[in-house]
């Protein structure tokens, strides 16, 4: 009988480290992530168009999360989510050289897809094309540089973690996390059409769980729709806004609770993110008998002085490590937008900043003005509190379907891949045949969104335009009478696809590309789709591969639109919300039948995956890297004033400071510009708990808990100061912390100086 305990210590264990089905390797799976912040300060951010929006800190760093999926013997293909506003047609092009140099024909534009999160809180400048590098005053190279670096070492840390694995797909409805903003643009779709949807937005979450034979649980990517605008165009720390949050809490939470168990998952909803078992004090058992205990220790680490180092050693202090023990590979969790054109997550609406009340239906105005209507968070009127609150909704959505997930992933890995010219493309409409136009921006693009009103007296819902606006329109580009009538009804404010000068102002050459693993179909789509024009594309891809007979895909298929993906086109509506006019549909640059074009691709495509059939690849599109303007300027010196050194204390915690739970404590260091070493795979600042007479790192710029932000005296100055903000946490163990900040200076000459401080020791209860 003494044998029975161990025989069931044994079956226990291997019910929570076997996956929950018979789990034979279907696939060689891998995943990677590496860090892809880039500039914090200076530089424009991405997403809102607002020059006055110029990153100055951290709210927590931004990441490239990688999948790769092969057969054994036969197709394998990759997925990159990034914490970017969006994927860029340059970056796709050198991030492909690139795999090309080093990989062969291995990995290509094919079988290679980039997906943006769609924050509006990344550095901007990125992009190639005019239009999108006004408000960064042109081409940012750090950006750039910063993205193509972080997405290659993504993609080859998870070629080097390829094992042999499963992959499980689970879906469920997540309620509120979203709003449609624009109600009076999907009003005008058919009502027999709306009446087959429950909601206006679509609600549906689709998550795949990767599943290593020898390691257990390695990661999952999900997809849901809602615009990473929590944070707001006001705001200037770097962020992944609330998906990135999504990720990070995730990630935090797989590390506390996951490793060592794979059937608990479906109750993490009361999981408390913060409690990890490396952030907790063992200085002392009991704190309330040792507060004094705490003092005492404290008052024996007064701030240092700031020094100099021989180079960047935060990146062996980071707080998280790209493997585990005994080689395990990081747990990466992605969240990945979809059809998110039209969805907010300012769930409580839009009202008027003047008089508190909602805003005009129609034009999301406030007595005739868009720039007084705004929508508010759940979080309201805190940003950092609404970003918290929908990526946890989004996180704890994602923990319950990542435990339940049953249904595994079985089938070819396959993908078709072309390019396609969206400046006059011919589409059959049964009988009638239409054609898409060169790009154009509508008067009511101008106008912004509730999510980031815009300015002047532009209003969402104009399909007229104004004689004023169009004098100004006509110094840059009149368009021609033929693009006028081919835009109709949108009234054309600038005609981007005509404009060449200096170079390319919008793209008009798109790549469109489906991919598959078993029965989950992902269609990369290089805009945003509003919530119906991505349900009618999936109906019509859905039929595409159900049609004819075929076995391979039955009514069980699972199909998801990857939004933002590998370039970036702005919006796409249905033919019924373009005819409105509000932001979204004078965003949609080819056309009233853009939507329809894309439907036409896309059924090619999923034809030809069903029969086997290639497709051509269709014309290339421009590599503008070399016509990039670049106009910011370089750091050209930092100094700390006389008497001071970098590093060095301006603000420090008082003296014998205790602090509780939930309260913030904020120190001032004499700093220099974040941009003379972006810390990649590093951090600015650390919260430092004391061990056993040691310093350990317990928090990073990479936790939601600490704001670094970096500030200068004057616009000119070559002095800095870097602030950190750290909300205790109400996981944080008590015990004695400091905080200390890594940075790096210019010299005159134009060396390269890393220095770091730390502040004097506090004391947590």
């Amino acid at each position: 009988m003494a044998i029975l305990p161990f025989l069931f210590l044994f079956l226990f264990l291997l019910l929570l480290h076997t996956p929950p089905s018979a789990f034979a390797s279907n696939y060689l799976i891998g995943l990677g992530s590496y860090d892809i912040t880039g500039p914090a300060a200076d530089v424009n951010m991405m997403g809102y168009a607002n020059a006055q929006q110029t990153a100055s800190g951290v709210h927590f760093r931004l990441r490239a999360r990688a999948f790769i999926v092969a057969e054994p013997k036969g197709n394998r293909l990759v997925y990159v989510n990034l914490d970017a506003c969006m994927a860029s047609q340059i970056v796709t092009i050198k991030l492909i050289e690139r795999l090309k140099a080093r990989y062969g024909d291995l990995y290509t534009e094919q079988n290679v897809a980039i997906s943006g999160i769609h924050t509006h809180a990344g550095p901007g400048g990125y992009l190639q094309y005019v239009v999108y590098i006004v408000t960064s005053f042109g081409f940012v190279r750090e950006s750039f540089d910063a993205l193509v670096d972080g997405i290659e070492q993504s993609i080859v840390l998870a070629h080097q973690n390829l094992r042999p694995g499963s992959i499980s797909v689970n879906s469920g409805e997540l309620l509120d996390a979203g709003v449609n903003r624009s109600p009076s643009g999907y009003l005008n779709n058919p009502a027999s059409e709306r009446a087959k949807y429950k909601y206006n937005v679509d609600k549906e979450m689709t998550l795949i769980k990767f599943v290593d034979d020898e390691f257990g649980p390695i990661g999952s990517f999900n997809w849901f729709a809602t615009h990473g605008t929590s944070m707001s165009r006001t705001n200037s720390l770097i962020s992944g806004d609330n998906k990135g949050a999504a990720a990070r809490f995730m990630e935090d939470w797989f590390d506390n609770r996951g490793l060592s168990s794979n059937t608990q998952f479906a109750s993490s909803n009361s999981a408390t993110i913060d409690r990890i078992p490396r952030r907790m004090s063992s200085l002392v058992d009991e704190v309330s008998d040792e507060s004094a205990v705490l003092l005492e220790a404290a008052s024996s680490f007064k701030s240092t002085q700031g020094r100099n180092l021989t180079g960047n050693l935060s990146v062996s202090k980071r707080v998280r490590k790209s493997q585990t023990g005994g080689g395990r590979p990081q747990f990466v969790a992605a969240f990945c937008q979809t059809n998110c054109g039209d969805v907010s997550p300012n769930v409580l609406g839009a009202f008027c900043t003047d008089t508190g009340q909602p805003c005009d239906f129609n034009h999301s105005t406030c007595n005739g003005k868009n720039e007084l209507c705004y929508g508010r968070g759940p979080g309201y009127p805190d940003e950092f509190e609404s970003t918290r609150i929908i990526g946890e909704r989004q996180f704890k959505k994602a923990t319950e379907l990542f435990g339940k997930a049953r249904e595994q992933l079985k089938g070819k890995v396959d993908y078709r891949h072309e390019f396609v010219d969206f400046s006059n493309l011919e589409v059959a409409l049964g009988s009638e045949v239409v054609k898409t136009c060169p790009a154009a921006m509508g008067f009511a693009f101008a106008a912004g969104t509730t999510d980031g009103p815009g300015a002047f007296d532009f209003r969402q819902g104009d399909d007229q335009g104004n004689a004023f606006w169009r004098l100004v329109r006509n110094f840059l580009k009149a368009p021609g009478q033929e693009q006028v009538n081919c835009q109709k009804p949108k009234p054309i404010l600038l005609d981007t696809g005509e404009m060449k000068q200096p170079y390319d102002w919008a793209p008009a050459i798109l790549p469109v590309q489906i991919m598959r693993v078993g029965q989950l179909v992902i269609l990369n789509v290089p805009g945003e789709f509003t919530t119906m024009a991505g349900r009618r594309l999936r109906d019509a891809v859905r039929a595409a591969l159900t049609s004819g007979g075929s076995k391979e895909f039955n009514s069980n298929v699972h199909i998801v639109i990857s939004g933002l993906t590998n370039t970036y086109s702005q919006y796409v509506t249905t033919f019924e919300e373009y005819e409105v006019q509000r932001y979204e549909g004078a965003s949609t640059l080819y056309g009233p039948h853009t939507l329809s074009a894309y439907i036409q691709e896309f059924k090619k495509l999923a034809t030809a995956l069903v029969r086997g059939q290639a497709v051509d690849a269709g014309p290339q599109p421009p590599d503008l890297l070399d016509k990039q303007i670049e106009l910011l300027p370089p750091v050209v010196l930092d100094s700390a004033p006389l008497g001071r050194n970098f590093g060095d204390m301006k603000t420090d915690v008082p003296a014998n400071s205790t602090f509780r739970r939930g309260e913030l404590v904020s120190v001032t260091f004499y700093s220099a510009c974040p941009r003379n070493d972006l810390m990649t795979e590093g951090t600015f600042v650390l919260v430092e708990l004391l061990e056993k007479k040691m310093w350990v790192s317990a928090y990073d710029d990479d936790d939601f808990c600490l704001r670094f932000k970096w500030s200068r005296p004057g616009r000119l100055s070559p002095e800095s100061y870097a602030t950190v903000e750290w909300r205790i946490p109400e996981g944080a163990g008590a015990g004695v912390y400091r905080i200390s900040h890594f940075g790096a200076a210019k010299g005159l000459l134009g060396s390269i100086r890393h220095f770091s401080g730390s502040s004097s020791a506090f004391v947590v209860l």
